[in-house]
């Protein structure tokens, strides 16, 4: 497959970005005759990540953009040559430059959907030395952007569709590349926006961010703005000597608030001040570098206010230490009174956003009713998902040469499902999920409004189920090499994901003690499962 510019190739995975024994297998495979062989690999998990009952696939659109540039370079195949034996035939190592894509097919569920234990979000199907050295890097891809996705949408659920929820991960990612997938997949998972400039540039991810502390602390009051003059904002009128106003508001400020001019940091108010003459339209104080009631507090309100005469309204307030939830409620409350003394009504309404290591705990406390936050900035606990690290992806090969394949091992849990299949998600008459369905591709589709006898996975017994609707899961996106439709952009994937999650039950959607979704076989496939069984070894 010819690859083609793309502005995010900087970002690809190179195809050793794998695991030797895949190279090893790559050898045996071409020693044995069997490199062009047709088989296929499912890509899944099998339990769902965090205690929940539902997961979010992702990972596609990187997916393929690996596929579509795949090619062993000679300092690839040069490396390969230093680790296998050294007596390796030199036309094998001749085969892998000639390597691509093109007779490679993926089906994959579309990104956002949900997804449940089993259910596979790749398969992929092509020449087997191929597609068996695409097995690591499809599970790298999938298996982080998914429990990414997922651990967005449990927060996302948790705080609710009117708080603005905002990664700002990116410095405690376990490596760049770890930050970059974070940043994207947290927006389809339903968070707002991220303050990582690369996912902004290369994925279309809303990128913010106004200051930190160290803007702060940066200034001691002494500093004179190389020009303190700000015009109206309606572009009408006389300049304005915007350090002088806010010292005329201070003292208004600190005498309504029982304060001496002396007790805000003057440091802190020279750094708003120059933050908004930079920013005048988009001003935001942040309150906890030295005090928020003593300083932080009197002087955002003297340069806010300062700013409101001018036309321009601050876009909000943050908080980074301390009881967040008690002090947003307490800077409401001033809010509210000093809109009402100055008769400013737009200061009411100030948005106050919060940070500081919330997790889902946190998180639930800063959205209960009467919280004042309406943004919350959250890092390590949506980047790295420390309730569960991996979502434990596995790349089963389930058919060679048209033949069903099935690990058959001690461990039920671990035994695959063999052969070629086709996947549905059964609906009830208001639309929400009542179970998937895999069955053996050759089967034709369940209908809705028709008796459809499954075995529910784990279950001894089968069940009957009449679905008022039949929805297809898993979609052709790349065939023979070729992409099949364009991949949908980022929103769009992310709108799929939370129009999902509202269809889904709530038994299934609650973050603890969920009821378990399930996912049943067809009886032509159950009966092929139980069949290889019986077979046992051969």
């Amino acid at each position: 497959m010819a690859a083609e510019q793309d502005p995010e190739e900087r970002a690809v995975v190179r195809p050793l970005l794998t695991d030797l024994y895949q190279a090893t297998m790559a050898l045996g495979y071409w020693r044995a005759g069997r490199a062009r062989d047709p088989a296929e690999f499912e890509l899944f998990f099998r339990c769902c990540p965090f205690g929940g009952a539902f997961a979010l696939a992702a990972g596609l659109h990187d997916c393929v953009r690996f596929l579509r540039t795949f090619r062993l370079r000679d300092a690839d195949v040069q490396f390969l040559a230093s680790v296998l034996p050294p007596d390796t035939d030199p036309a094998f190592f001749e085969h892998l430059r000639a390597l691509d894509c093109s007779g490679v097919t993926v089906r994959a569920l579309p990104e956002g959907s949900l997804v449940f234990p089993g259910v596979p979000l790749l398969q992929v199907s092509g020449p087997l030395l191929v597609v068996q050295l695409l097995e690591t890097p499809l599970l790298c891809l999938v298996g982080y952007a998914s429990l990414i996705s997922t651990n967005a949408a449990r927060l996302r659920l948790i705080a609710g569709p009117e708080k603005r929820l905002l990664e700002m991960g990116l410095r405690r990612a376990q490596g760049p590349d770890a930050g970059l997938t974070a940043s994207t997949y947290s927006y389809l998972g339903g968070f707002d926006g991220s303050s990582n400039m690369l996912a902004g540039q290369l994925r279309g991810v809303p990128v913010v961010g106004t200051l930190a502390h160290s803007f702060v602390t940066s200034f001691s009051g002494t500093e004179v703005p190389p020009d303190p003059m700000l015009a109206p904002a309606a572009g009408q009128g006389p300049r304005v000597d915007l350090a002088a106003s806010v010292e005329v508001w201070l003292e208004r400020v600190c005498t309504y608030m029982g304060l001496g001019v002396q007790d805000p940091h003057p440091g802190e108010r020279a750094a708003f001040v120059a933050y908004a003459l930079a920013f005048p339209r988009a001003f935001q104080g942040l309150l906890d570098t030295y005090s928020v009631r003593r300083s932080g507090l009197p002087n955002f309100l003297a340069v806010a206010l300062a700013l409101g005469e001018l036309g321009y309204h601050a876009v909000g307030v943050r908080l980074d230490s301390g009881d967040l939830l008690r002090q947003a409620q307490e800077i409401r409350g001033l809010f509210r009174t000093t809109a009402a003394q100055f008769q400013v009504p737009w200061l009411e309404s100030v948005p106050i956003a919060v940070s500081n290591n919330i997790d889902e705990g946190e998180l639930a406390r800063l959205v209960q009713e009467g919280s004042e936050v309406n943004v919350i900035g959250i890092g390590a606990s949506v980047v790295t998902c420390p309730r569960q690290p991996s979502l434990g992806c596995v790349y089963k090969l389930v058919s060679v040469r048209g033949q069903p394949r099935m690990k058959l091992t001690e461990d039920p849990e671990k035994q695959t499902l063999p052969g070629s299949k086709a996947a549905f998600r059964l609906l009830g008459s208001d639309g929400s999920p009542l179970l998937d369905v895999l069955q053996l591709a050759e089967e034709p589709p369940p209908q809705a409004g028709q008796e459809l006898r499954v075995w529910p996975r784990g279950a001894r017994e089968p069940c009957i189920v009449t679905p008022a609707h039949v929805e297809p899961l898993l979609r052709l996106w790349v065939q023979q090499g070729q992409l099949c439709e364009p991949l949908p952009p980022l929103a769009e994937a992310r709108a799929l994901a939370q129009l999902s999650l509202s269809r889904l039950s709530p038994v299934h959607r609650r973050l603890e003690q969920p009821e378990l979704y399930q996912v049943a076989l067809s009886e032509k496939l159950q009966a092929l499962v139980e069949r290889l069984r019986a077979r046992g070894p051969q």
